[in-house]
């Protein structure tokens, strides 16, 4: 599920700006200023806001004058919080501050992996001012369909007794830590069980060769949502990152013409 990919020329800025949640912890985040629609990008579960589709995107969004905002999700990157702390429901309420408190007017919004539930999330609780999603390996229902549905009763049991369990990292030597919370907590947001009520329009981009999320959980999405307007670009040779330059490329066209059409 990570997404740690930074390509070469690019550096993340070494200064975020902090917007503080209600609850005292505080968002590091960076925006460019421009006209709307409005994107905003939201990265991997263990990622954050210097992979490269993220500086990717807000060079782009520099060079077209449109508003942008890429952040990291608590626990991740340099925002408050502890990564094992971190559930669905708080990395979602995270992209929804976002929304309420960074941006004006209508948002594109750009979700990696497990971005693309958050997404999914954020257009259901503020439908009013998300005008479109584009989803990259979108990954709704994962900690469900591919983490507790791969534990082994060893896995499960260990979860059970210690509220934690580590899994290797498919991006590094260190384990990842997927904790009960975790869990419990996806399992109160899973979406593909049943119609997701978005209505906008959405853009999928799926690599048929991802070993992270299937290329069936994008068709699952597609058959799912109730919106009219969904498009499925499947990538015969992509894999999980979509990190290339020619997967950067077509990021862009797809961005563009999404936004094209809504305005």
């Amino acid at each position: 599920m990570t997404d740690t990919d930074t390509p070469p020329g690019t550096s993340p800025d070494a200064a975020p700006r902090r917007l503080t949640r209600p609850d005292g912890a505080t968002i590091a985040y960076h925006t460019v200023s421009g006209k709307g629609p409005g994107v905003i990008f939201v990265h991997g579960f263990m990622s954050d806001m210097t992979g490269g589709k993220a500086l990717f995107l807000e060079h782009w969004a520099r060079r077209n004058g449109r508003a942008f905002v890429r952040f990291d999700q608590r626990g991740h990157g340099v925002s408050d919080g502890r990564f094992e702390d971190g559930t669905i429901s708080a990395w979602a309420d995270d992209l929804v501050q976002v929304i309420d408190h960074l941006t004006e007017g209508p948002q594109v919004i750009v979700g990696s992996s497990m971005g693309g539930w958050l997404m999914l999330l954020a257009a259901l609780a503020r439908p009013e001012r998300v005008a479109g999603l584009l989803g990259l390996a979108a990954a709704p229902d994962f900690t469900e369909d591919l983490m507790w549905s791969e534990f082994d009763a060893a896995a499960r049991a260990r979860l059970a007794r210690d509220g934690v369990v580590h899994v290797p990292s498919d991006y590094g030597d260190t384990p990842y830590p997927i904790t009960r919370a975790l869990i419990e907590d996806g399992r109160t947001r899973t979406l593909l069980g049943g119609p997701i009520p978005i209505h906008c329009p959405v853009r999928l981009i799926q690599g048929m060769q991802d070993e992270s999320v299937p290329w069936s959980t994008a068709q699952r999405l597609l058959d799912r949502l109730e919106s009219s307007d969904v498009e499925l670009t499947l990538v015969k040779a992509g894999d999980h990152r979509l990190s290339e330059l020619h997967d950067l490329a077509r990021l862009e066209r797809v961005l563009t013409g999404l936004l094209g059409a809504l305005e």
